[in-house]
């Protein structure tokens, strides 16, 4: 399991979990990314994840030209 090292109060944290032969990203916030056979695409989610959702920039808007999880009807934890 990798994971994106310290954080603060209040930070949401990514971890990768392997699955037999796929990894998987998670945050502490809900979130699990799509079953991947290379760990660098999962950590690549992570990243993605982190940036998009939980950077101090957006404040959990997405950025320009993403669709909303209420947009796209996505459910949330």
């Amino acid at each position: 399991m990798l994971d994106s090292g310290d954080t603060g109060p209040g930070q949401a944290r990514t971890t990768t979990v392997e699955k037999g032969a796929f990894c998987l990203a998670r945050c502490t916030c809900g979130w699990t990314g799509p079953a991947r056979r290379a760990r660098s695409m999962a950590r690549d989610d992570a990243s993605a994840h982190t940036t998009d959702r939980h950077s101090s920039a957006t404040n959990g808007t997405p950025p320009p030209g993403m669709p909303s999880d209420q947009e796209t009807g996505r459910r949330t934890r």
